[in-house]
Parts: C-alpha cells; sequence; structure tokens
C-alpha cells in the first residue's frame, strides 16, 4: 500500500467548518451529503467531512466567550479517545462511534472524513486512562509541555511507544468506522512554537500517524492543518501526508486571494500525484451560520471565478465550505464548470508563466503525450480594480505560446483559454 495511491488527483468535497463552525450535527451532515451526491458527485466532488470538535456535546453554547470551551463536555471512550457526541450524533450511540453515519456517506456514493486534533485528550492524560490493547496509559503518551496555541483539548504525543500505540488505536477505531479522510490540524505549522527547537513542534507526530495509516491497512487521505506550510518541511509533508495547508484558514476578502497568487507560486514544483500543497476551502455561497452570523460570501462572482480558477490551475484540492442545501446557480456552475475541473485530472501540471501587479498568467497542461486529455489551458487574471485587456509576450517562457492577448477580463476577473 502506498499512501501516493490515496487521492492520485487533488481530492475534493465538502467541510462542515465554514458554515456550521462547532455546531454541525448529524442530520445536517446527512443533508450535505444528499445534495453532493445527487448534484455533484458528478463532476468529481466524493469527500463529506465533519470538522472540529465532533466529540464536544456542548459545541457553541458559550460561543460569546469561547469557539472551543476549556475543560468542556466532551465524549470519551474507557480508553481516551474522544467519540462522537452522541446528542449531536445519535447514531454513534453504543459504541458504534462514526461508523452508522460512514454507512450511510458509503451507501450514496460518497466518501466520509473527519477532523482530529494533534495529539490526546488532556481529560485522557489527567484520568490515566489505559490505551487500547496495551500495557500504556495515557500518562506515558501525553507530552504535557506540548500544547496548541488556539484549543484547550489536546497535549501533544512524545515520540514513544506509548505514543505510537495511541496514535495505532485511534487510527484503528477510524479505520473500523470506515473513515477515508482525516484532516489533522495542529500539525502542520503551530504558531505557539515558532522558534523553538523542533522536539516541541510536534512535527514528529506527522511520522507516527503516517505509520498508523499505513498499519490500518486502509487508505485514509491525510491532510495537515493549518498552514501556512514551511518550505523547509516540504519532504516531511509529502513523505508522510496527501495534502498540506499553505495558509492560515483562508476567508472571503480578495486581499485572501491576492495573497495565494504569491504562495501558490512558492509552492507550485511540489504538486505531484498524492501530494498536493492545500490552498484551503473555497469561501463560495452561503457561509457562516455557526458563527452567530449568517451571511453569502462577500466575493464578487468575478472573485469567485478567479479564487476556483487559481485552485485548479495550481491543482489544489477543493473542499466546499459552503451550505450546500443552499447552493444558488451561480455557485453551482461554478463548481461543476467541466473546463475548471479539467486542469485536476490526472497526468496534468500547473505553473505560473508571468506575474506582475496587475496581471497574472498560469499554464495547465499534459505532462507528456499519454493524458487523455491533451488541451493547454491558459489562466488569464486581472488583479485591477477595473476591467481591462491583457497583453502579456511569453516568448521567454518555457512554453509553446509567445504571446497571449486577451479582450476584457473584468476587474478581480479570470478567463481560461484552450489550446
Amino acid at each position: 500500500m502506498n499512501k501516493n495511491d490515496f487521492a492520485k488527483t487533488p481530492p475534493m468535497g465538502w467541510n462542515s467548518y465554514d458554515y456550521y463552525n462547532v455546531e454541525v450535527t448529524e442530520e445536517e451532515v446527512k443533508a450535505n451529503a444528499r445534495v453532493m451526491s445527487e448534484k455533484l458527485l458528478s463532476s468529481g466532488w466524493e469527500y463529506i467531512v465533519v470538522d472540529i470538535e465532533w466529540y464536544a456535546k456542548d459545541g457553541g453554547t458559550r460561543k460569546k466567550e469561547y469557539q472551543y470551551i476549556p475543560f468542556g463536555d466532551n465524549a470519551l471512550d474507557e480508553y481516551g479517545r474522544f467519540i462522537p457526541a452522541p446528542n449531536r450524533f445519535p447514531s454513534s450511540e453504543n459504541g458504534v462511534g462514526f461508523k452508522a453515519l460512514a454507512d450511510y456517506i458509503h451507501g450514496i456514493g460518497l466518501k466520509f472524513g473527519i477532523h482530529i486534533m494533534r495529539g490526546i485528550p488532556r481529560a485522557a492524560a489527567h484520568l490515566n486512562t489505559p490505551i487500547f490493547g496495551t500495557k500504556y496509559t495515557a500518562q506515558d503518551a501525553a507530552d504535557m509541555y506540548s500544547i496548541c496555541g488556539w484549543n484547550p483539548d489536546m497535549y501533544g504525543v512524545k515520540d514513544n511507544e506509548a505514543g505510537q500505540a495511541y496514535y495505532d488505536s485511534i487510527f484503528q477505531m477510524y479505520a473500523d468506522w470506515g473513515v477515508d479522510f482525516i484532516k489533522c490540524d495542529d500539525i502542520c505549522t503551530s504558531w505557539i512554537y515558532d522558534g523553538i527547537p523542533i522536539e516541541f513542534s510536534g512535527w514528529h507526530e506527522i511520522k507516527m500517524i503516517h505509520k498508523a495509516i499505513m498499519k490500518t491497512g486502509r487508505p485514509i487521505v491525510l491532510s495537515l492543518s493549518p498552514g501556512p506550510a514551511k518550505l523547509e518541511k516540504s519532504a516531511l509533508y509529502a513523505d508522510n501526508a496527501n495534502m498540506w495547508r499553505i495558509t492560515d484558514d483562508f476567508w472571503d476578502k480578495w486581499e485572501a486571494i491576492l495573497e495565494m497568487f504569491y504562495r501558490c507560486e512558492r509552492w507550485q514544483t511540489f504538486v505531484k500525484p498524492g501530494c498536493f500543497p492545500d490552498c484551503d476551502m473555497l469561501t463560495l455561497g452561503m457561509l457562516g451560520k455557526g458563527f452567530g452570523n449568517e451571511w453569502h460570501t462577500n466575493l464578487t462572482e468575478d472573485e469567485q471565478r478567479t479564487m476556483l480558477t487559481l485552485w485548479c490551475m495550481f491543482r489544489s484540492p477543493l473542499m466546499l465550505g459552503c451550505e450546500l442545501t443552499k447552493l444558488d446557480d451561480f455557485t453551482l456552475n461554478l463548481i461543476t464548470d467541466k473546463t475548471l475541473l479539467a486542469c485536476l485530472k490526472e497526468g496534468r501540471r500547473g505553473r505560473q508563466l508571468y506575474r506582475d501587479d496587475k496581471k497574472v498568467i498560469w499554464i495547465n497542461e499534459p505532462l507528456d503525450e499519454h493524458v487523455k486529455d491533451t488541451n493547454i489551458y491558459i489562466g488569464i487574471f486581472n488583479l485591477c480594480d477595473d476591467a481591462c485587456s491583457i497583453e502579456v509576450d511569453l516568448s521567454e517562457c518555457d512554453c509553446t505560446l509567445t504571446k497571449i492577448i486577451c479582450e476584457k477580463v473584468n476587474a478581480h476577473g479570470a478567463k481560461i483559454l484552450t489550446f
């Protein structure tokens, strides 16, 4: 089993965070899954991911004070492993965990994913629970000096036999549930430890998690968060994970899209089958209900098209953050655009040809003549606040094209030319 075979093309799916925050329920997950199955699966969208604190029985009940409640009412099994909160996920009762929900998702043709935090629950360490199937306890595995700067739920895990045994136990549990995708947080980078020696950073846990996944024998895609990922750690990410975030949480601001052009340029040579630098979730459609203020994306239609065009040209994973039951026609048409999604197919690569303060040119091309889709796609981006025509001399670029001329590209807009 090779982890690069788990995701030969960029994973495409939906994640609950941008709309539900920590409050999503089983019925809401199923409702979004049904929309994906009916309207998006045929275009390649397939993952349904339950994001952070699915184990919190009291998630969102004190949102004016905390996003993540310290010493909250979290569901924990006898072996110190978080399990779904039964008041939010009723099918998890009687030790079933997420198996029933995963079976439902699989039954409508989709794949199922969950979010986890790096480490072991602090509650497990305080209770000193046994680690399943071993002589070890949680205190043997927990590194109480390794914490997350923004979430109070976990301690890091020591790089020892007890720590590996803990990771082995939770990933076998996830595999038994039928999990296909894991988004692991506080592990790609961790701002609280910047500048402190690597033994405190938690990066060794990336290797431990990869090892635990491989032991299960189940092809579980591993996504690392948050970013920005560190270029000097690129080999660590690529050897052990399928996706890694190259930005902090991305939200619906034009300035954030502008920054992503710089990040994509830095990471473009690292995109390979099974290894995808991740631009984060697509802030389209309806967002924010769980944050107390539901809103429609602040991005204009042109900015939304620019965002998705860059993600596709670069070949980032695509994760929708919106409420799928409220999809409008524009969003539906955009995320099923055949030309854009063709850029994600196997055997292709994307790279930047030109960038200045006003315009950017990307190319997405086949790697060789054996690729089914031999089209060359050129992405033309107007960074200006006004519509304009774009002309770029490519004679000095490694490209079969010598010049690009495109009449009237809208402000903050994008166009794709096919050759």
